[in-house]
């Protein structure tokens, strides 16, 4: 049922992105993308995967050291476990480790919402940066797609806020929000409680990295802003493939529009990435639809298919079947369900 309802907003979406679009544009378009830059966006990917299997690691680190290798490999097959089901890899990349390394899932799965939280703070900077200092674009037009990222930033950190403060407060006083979690299950029956209780207790030793040296925190901060500097530069070469004439730094704010797209729980981001797109480059900058629709198409298939092979690749390094994947995630989902 979740699927289909995905896939259903998906073909929305994907009606809004092609309404009024000019087909014979389009593909005009398509047809006179250059090939270096494009080639360019596809190394710039993988370049974004392994900074993001580097930062876990450390997120990791107060819990167990993993190699790069193993951790580069649970990451792509959970991006790309992602990708065929949303959500997906939240919980595959920590059951993968946990196959191989002394590291709990709901521990692992704990360093996946820090990463997450690095994730959108890195994104509300960067955001921050695009509206308060850098230079506008001369390009850029005023109008409710303006005014609807404004919102959208402000929600984001107050969910950004309080989902730190929660996660805080879990690690430094872990008894007295286990003791809090409980109370409000009420009358639950003990089979209930006392498996929450195990997993609360689990997830909160995955917070250990928040009392790490402020050295440590700080390099994964930085590792942060370098995943997003380089999903910034894949786009920005994704617009130079098309002849899209607008600085580096606009690709700050579509980064911004794309993470509200992508949290659209459809199968491939497909739909959500693309209308999200057009958004950022039709609405804000003006570009020309059926350019900017082209551009959209070509930076979610060269930024996801190449995901989507390397994880299957390295399936067989995992020693699984994709089958076996989706049976893992759906008995993981099941456990997740009393997680925080």
């Amino acid at each position: 049922m979740q699927l289909l309802g995905g896939a259903l907003l998906a073909v929305v979406l994907l009606a809004f992105f092609f309404r009024g679009m000019d087909w014979a544009d389009l593909g005009r378009a398509l047809r006179e993308a250059r090939l270096l830059p494009l080639t360019g966006l596809v190394l710039v990917t993988l370049g974004v995967y392994a900074a993001r299997a580097w930062r876990w690691g450390d997120l990791l680190a107060p819990l167990g050291r993993v190699g790069f290798a193993d951790l580069f490999s649970a990451t792509m097959v959970g991006f790309a476990s992602a990708l065929l089901i949303p959500r997906a890899g939240e919980l595959v990349r920590p059951w993968l480790v946990s196959r191989r390394h002394a590291i709990p899932i709901s521990a692992g799965f704990a360093t996946i919402i820090l990463e997450r939280l690095f994730d959108l703070i890195t994104v509300l900077v960067l955001f921050a940066l695009y509206l308060f200092v850098l230079p506008v674009p001369q390009a850029q037009a005023q109008g409710r797609a303006m005014e609807l990222a404004k919102w959208l930033g402000a929600a984001g950190a107050a969910v950004a806020l309080g989902v730190l403060v929660f996660l805080l407060a879990l690690h430094q006083n872990a008894e007295r929000v286990v003791g809090a979690a409980l109370t409000l299950l009420g009358r639950a029956p003990r089979w209930l409680r006392d498996p929450l209780a195990r997993i609360l207790h689990s997830f909160s030793a995955g917070l250990a990295v928040l009392r790490a040296p402020v050295g440590h925190l700080a390099k994964v901060g930085l590792q942060s802003l370098a995943i997003w500097l380089l999903i910034a530069l894949g786009f920005q070469l994704n617009h130079a493939a098309f002849g899209i004439d607008l600085p580096f730094h606009a690709t700050f704010l579509l980064i911004a529009f794309l993470v509200v797209g992508v949290m659209i729980p459809t199968p491939g981001m497909v739909g959500g990435f693309h209308a999200f797109y057009l958004l950022a480059l039709g609405e804000v900058f003006g570009i020309d639809r059926a350019l900017a629709g082209a551009a959209g198409i070509a930076a979610h298939a060269l930024s996801n298919l190449p995901v989507l092979v390397f994880g299957l690749v390295l399936l067989g390094r995992e020693g699984l079947s994709l089958g076996r994947v989706v049976e893992a995630t759906r008995q993981e989902r099941e456990l997740s369900e009393v997680r925080p």
